[in-house]
């Protein structure tokens, strides 16, 4: 997938959300507002952004992204107790494991590689 380009647009209204706009290479956009709750951390903004980006894709291209290349199933944003945002994988590790970090936020492209196709 080709770089995602995030875009802001303040609020009309003090009182109302920015909109956070995700744009793919060919210039399909979608936004969303922003939590307000977003503002909070900085992890929290890269949080919602990430969000953004997911939605983005997801809404435009009607797939899952990003996927787990371990499982194949979508990852969500999380942020844990040290306000570190990743990539959550629902997917075990082990029979007793549970869901697993895959990466931080931002680091997707420097290590993903496609699944192969599913086969029929």
């Amino acid at each position: 997938m080709e770089p995602l380009r995030l875009f802001a647009l303040p609020a009309d209204d003090p009182n109302e959300p920015e909109y956070v706009f995700v744009a793919l290479s060919n210039g399909e956009w979608h936004g969303s507002q922003l939590d307000p709750d977003s503002r909070a951390t900085p992890a929290a903004a890269l949080a919602a952004v990430a969000d953004a980006a997911q939605e983005t894709v997801m809404e435009l291209l009607w797939q899952a992204w990003p996927l787990c290349p371990e499982h194949g199933l979508g990852m969500h944003p999380e942020t844990d107790a040290e306000d570190q945002v990743s990539w959550w994988c629902a997917g075990a590790r082990s029979r007793s494991g549970s869901a697993h970090v895959h990466r931080a936020v931002g680091e997707l492209a420097a290590v993903s590689t496609p699944l192969p196709p599913a086969r029929p």
